[in-house]
């Protein structure tokens, strides 16, 4: 396993819709895991190459962790940042964090562990070597 704690995030603005908002007025956990979703796209849009080709060899999550820190309130601005934080034989960990892009607080955090997949075996299979060195110009 390798640790990347100095990691450069990437940073996704997030677009705030009324219906993400509650009847308390703050952003529903559900809809942030959702945020989480976007920032995830975007990281493997910037980051992996190449793409992962979903119908055959791809990532699945297997875990996922969120800490939430403080409320998000409708028409804050928002975005997540998205990190490498472990990389093992199978599997990378990605930190994330929804922060307030004026105030720069932090909302909410997660942690998720995705592995790599053979969709057609169905099976675990060793991060490609070309994502690896996708991470490594992250550094």
């Amino acid at each position: 396993n390798q640790n990347y704690p100095g990691l450069t995030m990437t940073t996704t603005p997030i677009q705030m819709r009324f219906a993400d908002v509650d009847m308390l007025g703050h952003v529903n956990n559900v809809n942030q895991q959702h945020y989480f979703d976007v920032g995830k796209s975007d990281f493997f849009a910037q980051v992996l190459d190449p793409a992962p080709n979903w119908k055959q060899e791809g990532l699945i999550t297997v875990s996922t962790y969120n800490d939430y820190l403080a409320q998000i309130r409708y028409g804050e601005p928002i975005a997540v940042l998205t990190r490498i934080e472990k990389v093992g034989n199978k599997s990378f960990t990605l930190f994330q964090q929804i922060v307030n892009t004026a105030t720069q607080e932090v909302k909410t955090q997660s942690r998720s562990v995705l592995v790599a997949f053979d969709f057609v075996a169905q099976v675990s299979i060793p991060l490609l070597e070309p994502w690896r060195k996708s991470f490594g110009k992250q550094l």
